[in-house]
C-alpha cells in the first residue's frame, strides 16, 4: 500500500460533558496538529499517491472550516462531546466528501482510504480511519 500524508493545524475552543472529563468539563482551548494519510494500492497513471498540492490544499479547506471556532457554539456540534477522536472523524469524513465530489482531481477517485490523526501534543493523539 502506497501513502503520502499531509499536515495543517486548528485552535479550537470547547468544553465536555461527563465526570471522566474532569476538568475538561470546564471551556477550554485546544490547539491540534492534523495529519492526513492517503492510501491506495496502486499508483496511478502519474506515478503518485494523490496530488500533494491539492491534498494540502483541501485539508486546510476543512480545518479553516473548525479554525478559532468555539465548538460549543456550533450547530454541527450542538449537545456533542467533541473529543480528539471525534473530531478526526469529522475531518476524515469532511475530506472524504471533498474525494467524492472531485476537489483532488481525477486521480483521488483510486484511493482505497484515508486516516486522519489529531496530536493533541508530543505524548497524546488520536486517528480516524476509513476506506473511500
Amino acid at each position: 500500500m502506497f501513502s503520502i500524508t499531509v499536515r495543517d493545524h486548528i485552535m479550537i475552543a470547547h468544553s465536555f460533558r461527563g465526570e471522566v472529563f474532569g476538568p475538561a468539563q470546564r471551556l477550554h482551548g485546544a490547539t491540534f496538529l492534523v495529519d492526513a494519510t492517503f492510501r491506495r494500492e496502486q499508483l496511478d497513471d502519474d506515478n503518485i499517491v494523490v496530488d500533494i498540492g491539492l491534498a494540502t490544499q483541501e485539508l486546510g479547506a476543512v480545518v479553516s472550516e473548525l479554525n478559532y471556532r468555539n465548538l460549543d457554539n456550533e450547530p454541527d456540534f450542538a449537545q456533542i462531546n467533541t473529543s480528539t477522536e471525534f473530531l478526526a472523524k469529522v475531518v476524515a469524513d469532511r475530506l472524504a466528501e471533498r474525494i467524492h465530489k472531485g476537489s483532488l482531481g481525477e486521480g483521488a477517485r483510486g484511493l482505497a482510504g484515508l486516516t486522519v490523526t489529531l496530536h493533541e501534543s508530543h505524548v497524546a493523539w488520536a486517528s480516524y480511519e476509513r476506506a473511500l
